[in-house]
C-alpha cells in the first residue's frame, strides 16, 4: 500500500457486488473507467452466478490493480450457507441491529460465525479460483462483539494473507461529534484492530465512507471530506449501482447508489483526486 511520486495511494472499494445485476453492472463500469480499485463480493447474494463472476474478472483485468475481496454477509435479508446456523430470524440472518445488540449482550456463539465465514470464504475460492485479496463485512458485521472473534478466526485459517477492514480513523473532535455512526465505528474498530492484530492479520490504516444514506446528500462534498486527511493505504467505502427490481426487493439503499455512480464516473471526481493528492493507481 505504498504511495508513488508523493501521492497517497488509497483504496476506493465498492461494496455489495452480487446483490443485484444492476449493482454489478455499475461496479464493473467504474472499474473499467479506472474509478475504483477494489470491490467486495457477497457470496450469498442473488446475483453471483458464474457469468457475473467471469464478468467481474474480465473487468478487473482492464485495471492495473483491482483488488477483489469477500463481503462477509451475516445479516438479513440474506440466508446462511451453513446448516444449523444460529441465531436466525425465520430462515434468514438476524437484522443487523438485533445482531449487534446480541453481541454486546454476549448472547452469540463465535463458532457459528466462524463456520459461516469459512463457508463464504470457500464459496469465494471456488468461484474465483483463489482466496480473496481482503475480507470485509456487510453492514460492518465483522466489527460486532463476538461476531468479530469468529470472523478473525475464520480469516486467519482460510485466508491468512488477506487484509481485513477496520472502520476507524483519527478525526478532529468536531467531526467525530457530527457523526454518531462514525463514533460507533471507531469504538468497535479499536477492539477489532486489537483482535486482528493478535491474530497476525493486516488491516487498512484509515477508513471513510460512512454517511446517512437516508438523506439526500452532496456526494461530491462528502467524498472531499472522506479524502481529507486519509492516510496512505486508507480505504473509502462506496456503494454505486443501478437500481433494478432485485435491488429494490432487498435493500432500501437504491437511488443513492445511482448518485454515487454518476459522481464517481464524472470529471469532478477525477479533479478531486488530483487536487487531494490521492491516486487509485
Amino acid at each position: 500500500m505504498s504511495a508513488a511520486a508523493g501521492l497517497r495511494r488509497i483504496w476506493l472499494c465498492a461494496d455489495d457486488y452480487g446483490i443485484s445485476p444492476g449493482v454489478n453492472r455499475a461496479i464493473r463500469d467504474l472499474i473499467e473507467r479506472g474509478r475504483l480499485n477494489a470491490t467486495s463480493v457477497m457470496m450469498v447474494g442473488p446475483a453471483i452466478a458464474r457469468s457475473e463472476v467471469e464478468a467481474l474478472q474480465a473487468s478487473a483485468k482492464t485495471s492495473p490493480r483491482c483488488a477483489i475481496g469477500l463481503h462477509v454477509t451475516l445479516s438479513a435479508p440474506f440466508r446462511p450457507l451453513t446448516m444449523h446456523f444460529r441465531p436466525l430470524d425465520g430462515d434468514m440472518f438476524m437484522p443487523f441491529p438485533k445482531l449487534l445488540r446480541a453481541g454486546i449482550l454476549r448472547r452469540l456463539d463465535r463458532e457459528f460465525f466462524r463456520n459461516e465465514v469459512k463457508a463464504q470464504l470457500a464459496a469465494f475460492a471456488e468461484a474465483f479460483g483463489r482466496a480473496p485479496d481482503f475480507v470485509d463485512g456487510h453492514q460492518h458485521v465483522q466489527l460486532y462483539p463476538q461476531v468479530r472473534d469468529g470472523f478473525v478466526d475464520a480469516v486467519r485459517e482460510g485466508a491468512p494473507n488477506a487484509w481485513v477492514r477496520q472502520g476507524g480513523r483519527d478525526l478532529p473532535l468536531k467531526q467525530r461529534l457530527a457523526s454518531p455512526k462514525a463514533i460507533v465505528l471507531d469504538v468497535l474498530s479499536a477492539q477489532f484492530r486489537r483482535r486482528a492484530g493478535s491474530a497476525g492479520l493486516s488491516f487498512n490504516p484509515g477508513f471513510a465512507g460512512a454517511y446517512d444514506f437516508t438523506r439526500a446528500a452532496d456526494f461530491g462534498e462528502l467524498m472531499r471530506q472522506f479524502l481529507e486527511g486519509l492516510p496512505d493505504g486508507g480505504l473509502v467505502m462506496c456503494h454505486p449501482g443501478f437500481v433494478d427490481d432485485v435491488l429494490a426487493g432487498l435493500d432500501p439503499m437504491t437511488d443513492v447508489r445511482e448518485r454515487e455512480h454518476a459522481y464517481l464516473a464524472g470529471d469532478a471526481f477525477a479533479r478531486l483526486l488530483a487536487d487531494s493528492g490521492a491516486t487509485l493507481g
